[in-house]
């Protein structure tokens, strides 16, 4: 079992940078997949980004696809999202994700099995 924890949130201006950590303990993270997800006020959580087990394959969401980049190192046990040019609707809890097995069509919550507890980002315009 693997436990996950997100940091580096925060409150940045529209078109600013932020990167975000998914530091893991427990069962040595480069053993799964890990994806970030989002969820704003009253809407459901929603699919991020991937990346395999080697960081060799990963997947975006439209919405985010050439401003987010996901990457990790298991050296350091982490995962990573850089975000640039964030617009206010990127404002959500962002969430660190892990499952066994890589898969570009792993995009719904239920594909998961290890959350983290999840870190605020809030953009202003």
């Amino acid at each position: 079992q693997v436990q996950l924890v997100e940091s580096g949130g925060g409150l940045v201006q529209a078109g600013g940078s932020l990167r975000l950590s998914c530091a893991a303990s427990g069962r040595t993270l480069s053993s799964y997949t890990a994806a970030w997800f989002r969820q704003a006020p009253g809407k459901e959580r929603q699919f991020v980004s991937v990346i395999s087990r080697t960081g060799a394959g990963t997947y975006y969401a439209d919405s985010v696809k050439g401003r987010f980049t996901i990457s990790r190192d298991n050296a350091k046990n982490t995962v990573y999202l850089q975000m640039n040019s964030l617009e206010p609707e990127d404002t959500a809890v962002y969430y660190c994700a892990a499952r066994p097995y890589y898969s570009s069509s792993a995009s719904s919550p239920d594909d998961y099995d290890y959350w983290g507890q999840g870190t605020q980002v809030t953009i202003s315009s």
